[in-house]
Protein backbone atom coordinates (compact mmCIF):
# COMPACT_ATOMS: atom_id res chain seq x y z
CA UNK A 1 0.00 0.00 0.00
CA UNK A 2 3.03 2.33 0.85
CA UNK A 3 4.49 1.82 -2.47
CA UNK A 4 1.27 2.65 -4.26
CA UNK A 5 0.46 5.71 -2.25
CA UNK A 6 4.89 6.80 -2.98
CA UNK A 7 4.26 5.68 -6.70
CA UNK A 8 0.78 7.81 -7.05
CA UNK A 9 2.85 11.43 -4.94
CA UNK A 10 5.67 10.69 -7.85
CA UNK A 11 3.21 10.84 -11.00
CA UNK A 12 1.12 14.05 -8.98
CA UNK A 13 4.68 16.17 -8.85
CA UNK A 14 5.85 14.74 -12.47
CA UNK A 15 2.54 16.48 -14.14
CA UNK A 16 2.07 19.31 -11.64
CA UNK A 17 2.42 22.77 -13.88
CA UNK A 18 5.54 24.08 -15.15
CA UNK A 19 8.18 20.95 -14.23
CA UNK A 20 10.90 20.38 -16.13
CA UNK A 21 12.44 17.55 -14.32
CA UNK A 22 15.58 16.95 -13.12
CA UNK A 23 17.20 16.42 -16.34
CA UNK A 24 16.93 19.56 -17.26
CA UNK A 25 18.17 21.02 -14.32
CA UNK A 26 21.72 19.17 -14.33
CA UNK A 27 22.11 19.58 -17.93
CA UNK A 28 21.86 23.60 -17.16
CA UNK A 29 24.67 23.67 -14.53
CA UNK A 30 21.94 23.85 -11.57
CA UNK A 31 20.84 20.84 -8.85
CA UNK A 32 17.57 19.88 -7.71
CA UNK A 33 16.71 21.11 -4.34
CA UNK A 34 13.67 20.17 -1.94
CA UNK A 35 11.89 23.31 -0.16
CA UNK A 36 14.36 26.02 -0.81
CA UNK A 37 18.21 27.11 -2.42
CA UNK A 38 20.69 27.74 -0.42
CA UNK A 39 22.64 30.79 0.03
CA UNK A 40 24.24 31.71 -2.86
CA UNK A 41 22.13 30.15 -4.89
CA UNK A 42 19.01 31.29 -7.16
CA UNK A 43 15.59 29.48 -8.14
CA UNK A 44 15.90 29.04 -11.89
CA UNK A 45 12.92 27.00 -12.44
CA UNK A 46 11.13 23.93 -10.80
CA UNK A 47 12.53 20.08 -10.82
CA UNK A 48 9.01 19.06 -9.64
CA UNK A 49 6.69 21.82 -8.72
CA UNK A 50 5.50 23.18 -6.58
CA UNK A 51 8.22 21.58 -3.48
CA UNK A 52 11.63 20.86 -5.84
CA UNK A 53 13.53 23.24 -7.17
CA UNK A 54 16.23 23.84 -9.60
CA UNK A 55 18.79 25.98 -7.90
CA UNK A 56 21.83 27.66 -9.86
CA UNK A 57 24.47 29.60 -8.14
CA UNK A 58 24.05 33.28 -8.47
CA UNK A 59 26.73 34.85 -11.09
CA UNK A 60 29.49 36.62 -8.86
CA UNK A 61 29.35 39.90 -8.30
CA UNK A 62 31.18 42.98 -10.75
CA UNK A 63 31.83 45.81 -8.96
CA UNK A 64 34.18 48.36 -10.25
CA UNK A 65 36.61 50.97 -8.18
Amino acid sequence: MGILVLVFVFISLAQHGDAHGPESCNHGGGLCRMGTCISGEYLAHYCFEPIIFCCKNLPPSTTER
